[in-house]
């Protein structure tokens, strides 16, 4: 495992000195000798979170451990990470975190513990059971720094009666959706085709699978900028095109989820993209007019075929600066084994196992249709929705201004050339 550069390293020292009281003060309930009784375990407020504290007692007396949570807000837990990661505190044994905004941060500073060997000699834990696209994401220059316990991907929601009154099949490639989008829309006054995300940096993840399945990518094989090859620049212009002239009259360039899933929820669209994490605010019959005709379907083929993303919305890793490590693994085994897996998804969290997904339990808690639409995604999706780099917000903002110049009718390649200049510079300075 690298641990960052001279510059990190010499930070560190000044940073060890400046929290040496914190450092010292903190350290007494923590990591303690290697195989301390004590399992410092720090986790976000989340639904997973929830299940299993109610489980830990269970653990406990299995492994003879005392589990210590510190449970906290996702704003909380960065800044905690931020003083004690950097700081080269052993308090912090296990740590759940968000690969898609930290992995590669945390990963080039050296604050992951390899656990490659681990997740590998468990035949029964079985790693090969997790989804290839979450594990990419919790896998950091060829080493294994995590294991994702909760995902999302990409979805096509629909109206099941427009369709039908247009005659249609639901959707399977870009093209069809791209003509049943237009009939929609001319066939119903007042109801768009589809509707998406639009502003910027938020329409990046959901571009992304429209990406993919044209067949591009945010970088190429060289580290180096790619939206603005031909693949990238054609998903551009067809994103774009799809909202241009099938989606809301008038539409604006500055929503998120919430303003894209109001109006597919009020009946006023006829497709809506986005994650599949968000269904209960279009399905649920006390947040939408239109529940009862929501169906839901795997993320259409592009030229490149059917490439959503697949993301660890969540992980648990380990510290690299824990000297508990092997306990830290068990606690890591356990709350994420196929027993308590299944445990938690019937709680309506997705998880990463395919196992899960194949066991009628495991979909208990979801619309068949959906489970079916997500076991499908996962098997060709893609680990990241964004690019994954330091400057993850930074990067939204440049990749995500071609898909507004799209959406408006504006010249998208040219805005893929000029964006994948400032992407590229972006790259450099991050090398």
């Amino acid at each position: 495992m690298k641990h960052g550069s001279i510059k990190r390293l010499a930070a560190l020292s000044v940073a060890a000195l400046l929290t040496a009281g914190l450092a010292a003060c903190s350290s007494g309930g923590g990591g303690g000798d290697e195989g301390s009784k004590t399992l410092n375990v720090t986790l976000a407020n989340h639904v997973w979170t929830d299940v299993v504290k109610k489980k830990i007692k269970d653990f406990e007396k299995e492994s003879g451990l005392k589990v210590v949570v510190n449970q906290l807000s996702e704003d909380q837990l960065a800044d905690s990470y931020k003083v004690k990661l950097n700081a080269g505190s052993s308090d912090v044994d296990v740590m759940m975190y968000r690969p898609l905004q930290v992995g590669k941060l945390f990963g080039q500073n050296g604050y992951f513990a390899d656990l490659t060997d681990k997740v590998k000699s468990d035949k029964d834990w079985n790693w090969s059971d997790f989804q290839a696209g979450p594990v990419g994401l919790t896998t950091y220059e060829d080493e294994v720094v995590g294991v994702p316990m909760i995902t999302e991907n990409e979805m096509l929601y629909y109206r099941k009666d427009l369709l039908e009154k247009a005659g249609l099949d639901v959707p399977g490639t870009m093209d069809e959706l791209e003509a049943a989008a237009k009939a929609i829309k001319e066939q119903n006054p007042g109801v768009a085709g589809i509707v998406a995300r639009s502003q910027a940096s938020a329409a990046v993840t959901q571009f992304s699978g429209f990406l993919y399945s044209f067949g591009g990518d945010w970088v190429d094989g060289d580290g180096n900028s790619a939206i603005d090859s031909d693949a990238a620049k054609e998903a551009y212009a067809f994103y774009g095109k799809l909202l241009h002239d099938y989606g809301p009259d008038q539409i604006s360039t500055d929503m998120s989820w919430p303003e894209s899933a109001a109006i597919f929820a009020q009946g006023n669209a006829g497709f809506w993209v986005d994650a599949s994490s968000l269904y209960e605010n279009v399905y649920n019959p006390d947040k939408s007019k239109v529940g009862d005709q929501v169906g839901f379907a795997p993320f259409p083929e592009g030229p490149a075929g059917s490439k959503p993303y697949n993301v660890a919305a969540w992980a648990l890793g380990i510290n690299s600066a824990s000297e508990n490590q092997d306990n830290a693994w068990k606690f890591i085994k356990w709350a994420t084994s196929p027993e308590m897996t299944l445990e938690i998804q019937k709680a309506g969290v997705p998880s990463a196992r395919t196992s899960v997904w194949d066991d009628p339990e495991g979909t208990s808690s979801f619309p068949d249709e959906l489970a079916k639409a997500i076991a499908e995604n996962g098997k060709n999706g893609v680990g990241n929705d964004r690019p994954l780099v330091v400057g993850v917000a930074e990067a939204r903002e440049i990749v995500g201004a071609p898909i507004v110049t799209a959406i408006t009718g504006g010249d998208s390649d040219s805005a893929a050339d000029e964006a994948s200049k400032k992407f590229q510079q972006l790259l450099d300075d991050e090398k």
